[in-house]
């Protein structure tokens, strides 16, 4: 029973990826992730320049997930190759990098510094629901605009490995992942959070400083799971599959509707640091019930059904 995998040409000891936003902000934090079991880690979504992000409060937790407005404060490309260099140096498993920004050349700023370290891949982030404000309407929503983006960037990073992340928002997800595959995309994740609302009655205002925010956990997982779904049928390139991951169960559903490896975020929340070993340990005891011998016997099995 093997439960290692082959993400683009990345070899990872098991399918679970910290998702980034999630404990990426710090060399040590992951390493932490390392230790817990993860097969990889994401970092911080990373932009052109320092971004303080939102006021408090940014992040609730509610009954079905959580929700978050940070709204990207991160140190920018500059202030964060210490900590990439840091991290390199002290983690076993690969470092997938992460960016944002607000115009094409501007991720082509960013990937040309990420391409000069030793990362594993890079994903970009063309659908984080709480700056749409800030940055205009989501590259995610619109095939052309993520068409145009993912061309650049892999023009401009060469052979690393280029993510797209994608958004469950876009009811023709499957177009958009169709147009990053042809792009040059290497890999796509799907999703990124769902934009959402909760309003504090007795205070009668939203919660939320930003007033929406992204919402992520057990809510939005049949969701991603269907995202997956459309996406694996749609393109031929690796798809890891996020959204309200917290038990092997649910890994093992996106793995059956097509995924190759499960993001895990709110998880950490839900059943703390160790989440990608509990997961991991629960892939494989499924397999070992129902005699899989590997993950890609599994992939996109319901599919088939």
């Amino acid at each position: 029973m093997h439960l290692s995998i082959n993400l683009a040409g990345i070899k990872l000891k098991n399918p679970t990826i910290l998702a980034s936003g999630i404990m990426g902000v710090s060399a040590s934090s992951l390493k932490f992730c390392e230790e817990n079991g993860a097969g990889a880690v994401t970092l911080k979504s990373i932009g052109p320049q320092e971004r303080v992000g939102h006021k408090n409060p940014t992040v609730i937790l509610w009954e079905h997930g959580v929700q978050n407005a940070v709204g990207l404060s991160n140190p920018g490309i500059v202030g964060s190759m210490d900590k990439i260099s840091e991290a390199l140096k002290i983690l076993r498993i690969p470092l997938i990098g992460s960016m944002f920004a607000d115009k094409i050349d501007n991720f082509k700023k960013i990937a040309e510094q990420l391409a000069q370290t030793d990362i594993s891949a890079l994903e970009v982030n063309l659908s984080c629901p709480n700056t749409e404000d800030d940055f205009g309407r989501m590259f995610a929503l619109d095939t052309k605009m993520t068409y145009d983006l993912i061309s650049v960037v892999k023009k401009t990073v060469g052979k690393l490995p280029v993510f797209a992340k994608l958004s469950g928002e876009n009811p023709s997800i499957s177009e958009v992942g169709k147009a990053a595959e042809s792009a040059g995309a290497d890999g796509i994740t799907a999703i990124n959070t769902m934009t959402g609302l909760i309003i504090d009655i007795q205070q009668k205002r939203p919660i939320l400083t930003n007033k929406v925010g992204g919402i992520s956990g057990p809510a939005i997982r049949p969701i991603g799971v269907r995202a997956v779904w459309n996406l694996y049928q749609a393109v031929k390139i690796p798809i890891i599959g996020t959204g309200g991951v917290n038990t092997g169960e649910d890994a093992i559903q996106y793995i059956m509707a097509g995924a190759t490896a499960v993001g895990i975020g709110s998880g950490v929340w839900y059943r703390g640091i160790d989440v990608f070993r509990k997961v991991t340990d629960e892939i494989g005891e499924f397999m070992k019930k129902n005699e899989f011998k590997n993950l890609e016997e599994m992939r996109g099995i319901a599919q088939k059904k």
